[in-house]
């Protein structure tokens, strides 16, 4: 782990260049380590290593060189965990009773289920939470020993549970698009990555994003790219939707895009359900507690430029507040931010957006409250079962609900309009003065609807560009982020999920490259905005 600091100090360097106003930081040793791993006074062990290979290194990209090492410094990390004399009981020649197995060494550890000492604290048990759990225990089982930490065990405010599951392909950004589509594919095959009892009920109707005028030639741009990258849609003249469509008022409107396959809805619940049924089952344990802040460790070996020399600190512990209230610690050698809205105040707990330098960005990731209205179409000569989820140019949209006739739909509030966060009651005068007039201009048989339920989610919403952050922060070495999907999450958990999992156990991506959703691009003010999106 010494080594990667050593060798993000290019990196930094770079980061620097594109962004003066932020001091450069830079990581080296005071004095070198006996190959006995012996550690600074005040902190634990830090084993010596060869710097070599840190000539290859400045060879690539400074920022996925900086993912690749700190992936080869997980067995190191686990010296931080397990004690010297430990031996893997799969080895040849040990047994699998072995006394210094891993769930001996760490049974020394767990009181009333409670473990103290992990590999990796997944910080969130959502979606995304669950789905980074998931990934790593199917990849390691024995090889990390994983906690999550989750606040609700009955997921009531959570919002994963809280979404209308969407699944499309229709971004402007190649990185969502490959996510969606290995979504798609994920829940296409569920059975064999969940398991038979695991039914995500999947509506494979598509999605119909509309565009008028202005927005046109953005949408066959985007269509062409989609297109391009696997998937699969058409591009519909306001004669074809009318033809395709009856239902459909295409006053206004000068062009559609159809997701033809790989595109619907599905149960949320029952995906986050999947992903954390297996985690457990692969080895994952799930703690109900609530985060209340990070321990922090003196390493005074560590130099950084605008840092008092001998004052960096890292984190290595989590506070936790039981249900019961008793307070009880976390010790990790990794963390992950995964806690969706609640992201950005988990954040500051580790001093990012307070501190000095890089710690004085913050994780620009907050709440944002979103309503959902289910309705009837009092006539019942509403749109048909196997109508795609619809999107007008304002961004209300709509979507069927089951067989009973119903419907539901909502749309994002402007900025000026944005509701408080302290509750999740519905504003349903929100839908009768905005929704509703929109819905109806869209679908003449909306005008006479009754609402018959409503509920209200938060967003974990990206200030910065809307879009997801994932990976490791620039600053502490043991510290990723996995959030900010802004709404469109849910369908990105699989692709997320594996991409983290990737970081920590191959220390790089190999499937889906996300690391321009870093967050180095806050550092350097490069925001990703999609484009005729919502």
């Amino acid at each position: 782990m010494f080594q990667a600091l050593q060798r993000r100090s290019s990196k930094l360097s770079v980061l620097r260049q594109a962004r003066n106003q932020q001091p450069r930081i830079t990581y080296s040793s005071r004095r070198q380590y006996a190959s006995s791993g012996e550690g600074s006074k005040g902190g634990s062990g830090k084993p010596s290593g060869d710097f070599s290979d840190q000539v290859e290194a400045n060879k690539d990209n400074p920022i996925s060189r900086t993912l690749k090492l700190i992936g080869n410094d997980v067995q190191r990390m686990k010296k931080f965990i397990l004690p010297s004399s430990y031996t893997n009981p799969g080895a040849k020649g040990d047994s699998t009773d072995s006394t210094h197995s891993i769930e001996n060494y760490l049974e020394r550890y767990r009181r009333d289920g409670f473990q103290s000492h992990c590999d990796v604290l997944v910080i969130g048990g959502g979606g995304v939470g669950s789905s980074i759990a998931y990934w790593l225990k199917k990849r390691a089982r024995q090889g990390l020993n994983v906690v999550v930490l989750e606040k609700d065990a009955t997921y009531a405010q959570a919002s994963t549970c809280l979404s209308v599951g969407g699944l499309r392909q229709q971004f402007s950004i190649v990185e969502n698009i490959q996510m969606s589509l290995y979504g798609a594919d994920f829940m296409r095959n569920s059975r064999d990555y969940l398991g038979d009892d695991v039914d995500l009920n999947f509506t494979p109707h598509g999605y119909l994003l509309l565009a008028s005028e202005a927005g046109a030639e953005q949408l066959e741009q985007n269509s062409k790219l989609q297109c391009a990258l696997g998937a699969k849609n058409e591009l519909l003249t306001a004669k074809r939707l009318k033809e395709r469509f009856p239902w459909m008022n295409t006053e206004g409107i000068a062009l559609g895009c159809h997701g033809l396959e790989k595109e619907g809805w599905f149960d949320p619940w029952a995906l986050l359900s999947g992903f954390r049924k297996r985690a457990i089952e692969y080895g994952a344990h799930y703690v109900e507690g609530e985060m209340v802040g990070f321990g922090f460790r003196q390493q005074p070996d560590i130099l950084a430029e605008g840092i008092e020399e001998g004052s960096y600190e890292g984190i290595d512990r989590a506070f936790v507040k039981m249900k019961d209230g008793e307070m009880r610690e976390i010790k990790f050698a990794i963390a992950i931010i995964a806690a969706g809205a609640q992201s950005g105040a988990i954040a500051k707990m580790a001093r990012i957006g307070t501190g000095k330098g890089m710690l004085s960005i913050p994780l620009p990731v907050e709440p944002r409250k979103r309503y959902v209205y289910v309705f009837q179409c009092e006539n019942d000569q509403g749109p048909g079962i196997n109508t795609p989820l619809t999107i007008d140019p304002s961004g209300t949209y709509f979507r069927r609900d089951g067989l009973g006739g119903n419907y539901l739909g909502g749309k994002s509030p402007l900025p000026e309009e944005e509701p408080p966060v302290d509750n999740l009651d519905v504003d349903h005068t929100f839908f009768d003065k905005t929704v509703w007039p929109n819905l109806a201009q869209m679908v003449p048989a909306f005008e006479a609807i009754k609402v018959k339920n409503a509920w209200a989610g938060y967003y974990e919403f990206n200030t910065f560009d809307e879009n997801g952050i994932v990976g490791p922060h620039p600053y502490y070495n043991n510290l990723y982020i996995a959030t900010g999907f802004s709404g469109h999450g849910i369908q990105q958990t699989p692709a997320v999920g594996r991409a983290v999992s990737e970081m920590i156990i191959d220390g790089g991506f190999r499937t889906v490259d996300l690391t321009r959703f870093g967050f180095d691009r806050i550092i350097v003010d490069q925001p990703m905005y999609e484009a005729n999106i919502f």
